[in-house]
């Protein structure tokens, strides 16, 4: 599980090297609310599973994990914006692709570590 957790990570880190770039060309053509906004979600990605690696329990993982699906679902959101304005590069469907890949891993990250997780030990928690 520690190998995939580390492919996790590298590939969210270069997703978010790949946005970088993409935010300052963005910024190059004066486009500043939505590219920060897909700034932020996309990098968002890889420190919230960063936080998860770090986790103390299987929970504490799950819900990190949980957080970096979102981020990559919020991010999957701004997309379309840039498109209909047409400002996103010509490799606009790599950038889908990936970010569907995010989504699709850490969903079924998520997934997996829920279903692991003890029903009593999961239902006892939820009532403290």
């Amino acid at each position: 599980m520690n190998e995939k957790k580390s492919i996790v990570s590298e590939k969210s880190f270069a997703f978010s090297l790949e946005i970088l770039s993409l935010y300052k060309e963005l910024m190059a053509v004066n486009e500043f609310v939505i590219s920060r906004q897909l700034l932020k979600s996309a990098t968002s990605i890889r420190v919230n599973v960063e936080e998860a690696l770090a986790g103390q329990t299987k929970k504490d993982f799950a819900t990190k994990m949980s957080i970096a699906s979102k981020e990559a679902r919020e991010t999957r959101y701004w997309w379309p914006l840039l498109n209909k304005n047409l400002l996103v590069p010509t490799n606009y469907s790599e950038y889908l692709l990936d970010i569907e890949e995010r989504i699709n891993t850490l969903t079924a990250i998520v997934k997996t570590t829920q279903s692991n997780l003890s029903p009593k030990t999961y239902h006892l928690k939820l009532l403290k």
